[in-house]
């Protein structure tokens, strides 16, 4: 599996997202409060717009989501799946911290939305 380095860890703000371009494909990072890090596409299907890195992180029944800061759809951190809207999903990518502490994600295994 291929890893390209986005960041230190570090310069990550919990709750709140950053985008990095990865072998020309816009992914969404985030860090939660708990230590978590999720990666997902930047681009939110509903609008079409790639705005989810500004998205507004939080939780439903415990699970950790991002709602996107156009018309709030909110997707889960962790399968892509859309919570109002079954119809909708996002890939996520497997993200690590790497060696010295540098947050890595992965395009070549995709994590597929509901698994």
């Amino acid at each position: 599996m291929n890893w390209t380095t986005i960041c230190s860890v570090d310069a990550l703000r919990p709750e709140s997202g950053v985008c990095a371009l990865v072998e020309g494909v816009q992914v969404a990072v985030f860090l939660t409060y708990e230590g978590e890090l999720y990666a997902l596409s930047n681009l939110d299907p509903y609008s079409g717009a790639y705005v989810l890195s500004r998205g507004i992180v939080g939780t439903r029944k415990g699970e950790p989501t991002v709602a996107s800061p156009l018309h709030k759809q909110v997707y889960s951190l962790v399968s892509g799946r859309c919570l109002d809207d079954e119809t909708l999903t996002v890939p996520v990518y497997p993200v690590r911290v790497g060696d010295g502490g540098h947050v890595e994600v992965s395009l070549e295994q995709r994590v597929e939305a509901g698994v």
